[in-house]
């Protein structure tokens, strides 16, 4: 497959390739392998304060290669914005069967954001602000994609950009 994709940059068809952790469950070894036939734009992860996963050895790869790593569910699937009421999540919402949305990891998690809620109030930033400025100042070739229904937490999510993070905190 990955001769092909290469053969449609070539032509001109795409852009670029990138491959999602989600579709194909690219590891380091995976990347590197793919990245050998042709260069890879991005690739894309689950990564938050929450699911640090990718710090394994994923982020040190794409930065060696210069691959752009797309974070999916920065804000911890709504959870780290303290917004989230798992008590009225519909039926069907795929969070249900996150197991740190249930019994007592919920609890204990629900603890983790209050005190992170108090952490960002002090600060003077909103939860999800703090959890997007935590990951763009973390690597700079990491791009987190935050999703929202509302227009002023699509403006409040974008001036994360501006915040910098000194080490210490």
């Amino acid at each position: 497959m990955m001769q092909t994709l290469s053969a449609l940059v070539k032509q001109g068809d795409i852009r670029g390739i990138g491959l999602s952790i989600g579709l194909s469950e690219v590891s380091s070894e995976t990347l590197r392998q793919a990245h050998a036939i042709h260069p890879i734009t991005a690739v894309q992860s689950e990564y938050s304060l929450w699911s640090r996963q990718p710090e394994e050895e994923l982020l040190e790869t794409c930065r060696e290669l210069g691959v752009s790593f797309v974070a999916y569910s920065p804000l911890g699937r709504a959870f780290l914005t303290g917004k989230l009421d798992t008590e009225s999540l519909e039926a069907g919402d795929f969070r249900h069967a996150v197991p740190r949305l249930n019994g007592e990891a919920l609890t204990n998690n629900q603890q983790i954001v209050k005190q992170f809620s108090k952490l960002a109030t002090e600060w003077q930033y909103s939860n999800a602000q703090l959890c997007l400025a935590w990951l763009l100042n973390k690597h700079p070739h990491v791009i987190p994609i935050a999703g929202t229904r509302h227009e002023k937490y699509l403006i409040e999510n974008a001036q994360a950009t501006k915040i910098t993070l000194k080490p210490s905190k």
